[in-house]
């Protein structure tokens, strides 16, 4: 069993005894290698963001979250070649871009046969150009979103004009390899979009977020065609 199998089987050995610990000796014995391998493969989930964890002290050991984890996912090669692709296209510039990276280590560790060699393949065949960006202010921006919260921000305009001001987030809009945040803007009193690479300054605020609704903040924009990526269709009620 190669190492890429092996991780994948670790995992789904933990899953089927959680919330019951396994000791390193018990997966040892289990997969037949050493313990220090052991040691190393549960070390090399962890970076990779797979939530295990352990319990020292006697009946403790390792344990997989089964709350944060989804069940296993069977992939064809054109699926597994599909994902590869969408997550190397993922620049640093890319909200969410650090959580993209995590869950491709992720899928790369659960495959095996012809769609893992698939993805392997083409990942060896896609080269990205490094942007410019600044990670504060794209992991303030994610913050704001995810949490909803307002968000204190400075903007510079297509025009060169630098403005301080308030928004509350309502979502993200991609257009022509940009990104913009859509956001209740509290200074104009309207829905604005801000392209991320001219927010020069960005810090998320004790305040609540009022919900609003993306797609009527749109139509007060230049956005008004804006749709939902096909691939988010079934995600959404």
């Amino acid at each position: 069993m190669n190492r890429t199998a092996r991780l994948y089987a670790l995992v789904e050995e933990l899953r089927a005894a959680a919330p019951r610990p396994l000791t390193v000796a018990a997966l040892a014995a289990r997969f037949e290698i050493s313990t220090r391998t052991v040691q190393r493969d549960l070390q090399a989930l962890m970076e990779a963001g797979v939530p295990v964890r352990t319990t020292p002290g006697r009946g403790g050991g390792w344990s997989l979250s089964p709350e944060m984890t989804l069940p296993p996912i069977r992939f064809t090669a054109d699926e597994a070649s599909a994902l590869t692709a969408a997550l190397a296209a993922v620049g640093a510039a890319t909200p969410y871009a650090g959580a993209a990276r995590t869950a491709a280590q992720k899928i790369a560790a659960s495959m095996t046969g012809p769609a893992s060699t698939a993805a392997r393949e083409l990942a060896a065949r896609i080269v990205t150009l490094p942007t410019r960006t600044d990670s504060e202010i794209r992991t303030a921006v994610e913050r704001a979103l995810t949490h909803n919260v307002a968000l204190r921000l400075s903007y510079t305009d297509a025009a060169g004009r630098e403005t301080d001001r308030v928004v509350e987030p309502a979502g993200l809009l991609t257009a022509d390899g940009r990104w913009y945040l859509i956001a209740w803007c509290r200074t104009r009193r309207a829905g604005r979009g801000f392209r991320l690479d001219r927010i020069t300054a960005a810090t998320p605020t004790d305040e609540r977020s009022q919900p609003h609704n993306l797609p009527e903040l749109l139509l007060g924009s230049t956005a008004t065609d804006a749709v939902r990526p096909t691939a988010l269709a079934s995600l959404t009620p």
